[in-house]
């Protein structure tokens, strides 16, 4: 059941496209914001600070990650300043989050997982997500036309937080991904991978290719697509690269998320080309 006025939901997807937000985004902040509207049960001018307070820590006590609860804050509050136009609760802080040191994979495991994929196809789409650090939504939306294969780069379009920015294409992989394009049948969504069928893939289709390939080769370890994200950047940090290169390649706002990749790269951190290129 929705308990969000339709006017109040128009308002909400109105106001974050205003700022640029993406549609993921909009759909996240609907979903809280109805949560918290069915939890209290009273209409928006009824709702007061203590509603707030008594829904998140409801949330707090049943366990909720820092992250979820953070998102259920920032929807809420999106609802009330930026929609309402009405300031509550200043003084309600937000979930600190402990920092975690990401998974990584050594550069061996990495070349074992891609001999492990048998299907041409598929073995490209994990190198791509590893050798340009992309996210699994990046890599399944990745157009033809995004790409300037002989210049060595591409775009990412509209990537987390509705940025774009560029990525490296490793050397290795220029070739495979020429003959890759040219012996590919158009599709209409011009998208570089796509089923047998030419519909685009789903996020879990790679993740299922990784998880295929983790059998095979025989290595034990709870590895996600957002993996080779991590592997991607580790990498580069140990083989001598600096913070803010990292950070532009990854997309980062801030050179702080980019710094927890200091901390898992190995002790004998030692100019770009992709890491790719260094297995």
């Amino acid at each position: 059941m929705v308990y969000i006025p339709v006017d109040i939901e128009k308002s909400i997807a109105k106001e974050c496209k205003r700022r640029g937000y993406s549609d993921k985004t909009i759909k996240s902040y609907t979903y809280c914001i109805n949560r918290f509207l069915k939890h209290t049960n009273k209409s928006l001018n009824k709702i007061s600070k203590k509603d707030v307070r008594l829904f998140l820590e409801g949330l707090s006590e049943n366990n909720r990650a820092g992250n979820t609860m953070n998102l259920y804050h920032m929807a809420i509050r999106f609802l009330f300043e930026e929609v309402l136009d009405k300031r509550i609760w200043i003084d309600i802080k937000y979930s600190k989050i402990p920092e975690k040191i990401p998974v990584v994979i050594s550069k061996y495991e990495i070349k074992e997982l891609f001999n492990a994929i048998e299907n041409p196809k598929h073995k490209l789409m994990i190198q791509m997500m590893y050798s340009a650090g992309l996210r699994v939504s990046e890599l399944i939306n990745l157009k033809v036309d995004d790409l300037e294969i002989g210049k060595g780069y591409g775009f990412v379009r509209k990537g987390k937080g509705n940025k774009d920015r560029i990525f490296i294409i490793a050397n290795a992989l220029k070739e495979n991904i020429k003959k890759f394009i040219e012996s590919k049948k158009p599709n209409e969504f011009n998208c570089l991978f796509t089923s047998v069928k030419g519909r685009k893939y789903n996020i879990s289709s790679p993740r299922q290719i990784i998880r295929k390939a983790l059998k095979s080769a025989g290595i034990n370890k709870n590895i996600s697509c957002h993996t080779l994200r991590h592997s991607f950047a580790t990498h580069l940090i140990e083989n001598g690269y600096s913070i803010s290169e990292v950070q532009a390649l990854l997309g980062h706002k801030s050179p702080e998320t980019t710094f927890i990749y200091v901390h898992a790269a190995s002790p004998n951190m030692i100019k770009v080309k992709s890491p790719l290129d260094e297995l």
